[in-house]
């Protein structure tokens, strides 16, 4: 084993570690709100509750993700299990959405029939939410940005948190004014703090898995550089994705003067390639694979991409 592999091992190890503790964490949490919420009779409570139901069951799957990723590729999955993180962003996203969307019908009706809320008891169970967000967030800050799957769950941990936020302040609000709307109010800002990230994430997920060319990757510029390159000719079938996040991947057709292939250019040409797309963009791509073609070639490309 390389000592990148190893490496990447130990890392993926130390994420599912992070995320195992953030799971416990939040499902506790989770269990403390619907009690707080049966108690009180808060609506707030109760987002935040099936929020982190969500959540919880979002980090479940983030959690066998990241344990699946550690898997070593095989003849039949040649990419190993790297995908898994992506579709367990995509799950998280569309269960985000659903929570979302019941928390700010659920508020509106309670704008207009707000029933009884105990908000003295209320401000506790929000303070215990909070704490144990805190916590997550700690422990989920250092590796946020390392993948999607580690994205998601600082993001579900975050909007857990703003949501208490929005709890506690709810609850000192009833308890000082008597106003139980304000209940009502906290659980529509809940679901707009859980919409508008939640729809940025599954576009993500979404990209990749319809294999679009990675963010930051501009393919005119890369068809550009190709045909920069001396004796190239001209390039076709140029495609990039993304396997999953760190993992881009690009491929070409690339047409060389008929010479190339007999003076041993297209060696060099082809080294010349794989190091403009590995050093040239913002994007990094490593893995490349490109088809040296000569120009006479061209007139018996028979399937069209």
């Amino acid at each position: 084993m390389s000592g990148h592999d190893h490496d990447h091992g130990a890392t993926a190890t130390s994420h599912r570690g992070k995320l195992i503790v953030v799971f416990a964490i939040t499902f506790t949490v989770m269990i403390a709100e619907i009690i707080g919420s049966v108690l009180t009779g808060s609506l707030a409570l109760l987002a935040d509750a099936g929020h982190m139901f969500t959540d919880s069951t979002g980090l479940l799957i983030a959690l066998i993700a990241a344990s699946l990723a550690l898997k070593p590729a095989t003849l039949k999955r040649t990419w190993g299990y790297k995908r898994a993180e992506i579709i367990a962003a995509a799950g998280q996203a569309a269960l985000l959405l659903g929570v979302g969307g019941f928390v700010i019908i659920e508020g509106i009706r309670r704008l207009i029939e707000p029933p009884e809320i105990g908000g003295g008891t209320m401000l506790w169970f929000g303070i215990i939410g909070l704490a144990g967000n805190a916590v997550s967030l700690i422990v989920l800050a250092s590796g946020r940005n390392h993948n999607f799957n580690m994205k998601a769950a600082f993001l579900e941990v975050l909007n857990d948190a703003l949501g208490s936020v929005a709890v506690i302040v709810a609850a000192i609000i009833i308890a000082i004014t008597g106003w139980v709307q304000a209940d009502a109010v906290a659980s529509l800002l809940i679901g707009a703090l859980i919409i508008p990230r939640t729809l940025k994430l599954l576009r993500d997920t979404v990209n990749v898995l319809m294999e679009n060319a990675p963010q930051g990757l501009d393919m005119a510029k890369v068809r550009e550089h190709i045909l920069a390159l001396p004796h190239v000719i001209d390039v076709h079938d140029l495609h990039a994705s993304l396997v999953a996040s760190g993992t881009p991947v690009l491929s070409a057709h690339v047409t060389v003067e008929d010479g190339c292939m007999t003076d041993g250019h297209a060696a060099t040409i082809l080294a010349d390639l794989q190091r403009c797309v590995a050093e040239h963009f913002d994007v990094s791509v490593e893995h490349s694979t490109f088809q040296i073609e000569p120009a006479a070639h061209r007139d018996q490309e028979s399937i069209p991409h």
